[in-house]
């Protein structure tokens, strides 16, 4: 089990990176804006004409070859989270997480994909997944660097892509203080190593349960360098974050806080193919989440030294297993 585990990790990097679960801003804004403003747009309606950004794999026996379509009321939307910065056109997709939606079935799959995973980016070769939108962008622009990055994680997984939403650690910062301050069950004690702001350098957190801004709950789903499962233990950090968000932003006594949330969409929303009325529909769809029904799940793989044709020269990469790739997919991600 030990093994699996390690093998399901990336390569570890010195460089600051936007936290996994950036999942949880697009369902926080949904709450915010279906629970306001609408209630015309039924999902199960509304989410029959869903655009397929990228089809995945057609040849699978449980895809729809024709129109590749999932089923009605089943959406597929791939969460990118960048390292763009303020003012800055171009950045890394850090985080790529995809989220199945059973708007019928009321249920939600997560699938969190490397970051340093290997792919081949037609006109530059074999490189890491991260870097697929930061060349695309820098060489053909900001929406098509995007596009790019979602169109290979499609052809990846074999996972068609039904909308994407990108955010920033900037933006993450923004959506929790618009909720408010959010209780947080820390598991194990954290030790911020390489934290945003130089104040909090070496600061401990203890395990146990803290009230935390934004400012501090982004340091803590950042953290991993201190932590004896490394990035398995970021998760950890990230799940607990999540929840903690999610009942603040339930709570029926901060319902003050909401049209500060909405106000405050332009922040943490940098690119996305969903218009208004998907927001406001999907948001309809969630108002009544239930913590349980979102179920994560992780690919596995195995860390190799590989050539990369873009910096023209060996790296840490993430391979990950096909066979691996395939059965998560059929499982809980292809209807």
């Amino acid at each position: 089990m030990e093994s699996t585990d390690k093998k399901s990790l990336s390569s570890k990097k010195k460089k600051r990176r936007i936290i996994g679960y950036t999942f949880l801003i697009i369902f926080i804004l949904l709450l915010a804006i279906g629970g306001i403003l609408y209630y015309q747009l039924q999902p199960a309606q509304h989410f029959k004409a869903a655009p397929v950004v990228t089809p995945g794999n057609t040849s699978a026996s449980n895809s729809t070859a024709d129109e590749n379509k999932l089923s009605d009321s089943v959406l597929n939307i791939l969460l990118i989270g960048s390292d763009q910065r303020k003012d800055e056109k171009i950045g890394h997709s850090d985080s790529m997480i995809i989220v199945h939606v059973d708007l019928k079935k009321k249920e939600y799959h997560t699938l969190s994909i490397p970051r340093d995973t290997r792919v081949y980016l037609e006109g530059f070769g074999y490189t890491k997944l991260t870097s697929v939108q930061y060349i695309m962008q820098a060489t053909k622009g900001q929406k098509e660097g995007v596009q790019a990055a979602v169109e290979t994680v499609g052809n990846l997984t074999g996972i068609p892509i039904n909308y994407y939403v990108e955010t920033n650690y900037w933006g993450f910062k923004s959506m929790v203080d618009a909720i408010g301050d959010v209780e947080v069950n820390v598991p194990f004690d954290v030790t911020l190593t390489h934290p945003w702001y130089k104040e909090n350098k070496n600061k401990v957190i203890r395990a146990g349960t803290h009230t935390f801004d934004g400012k501090m709950v982004s340091e803590l789903v950042h953290e991993r360098y201190s932590l004896k499962n490394g990035e398995f233990g970021r998760q950890q950090l990230q799940q607990a974050a999540l929840v903690g968000i999610a009942k603040s932003a339930l709570n029926p006594n901060n319902i003050t806080h909401l049209p500060s949330l909405v106000n405050s969409i332009s922040d943490f929303l940098i690119a996305t193919n969903m218009t208004t009325s998907d927001i406001v529909s999907l948001g309809l769809a969630v108002k009544d989440l239930d913590i349980n029904s979102i179920h994560y799940h992780q690919l596995h793989g195995e860390n190799k030294k590989m050539y990369d044709d873009v910096l023209q020269a060996n790296n840490d990469q993430f391979i990950l297993d096909p066979q691996d790739i395939e059965e998560v997919a059929a499982k809980y991600f292809i209807n």
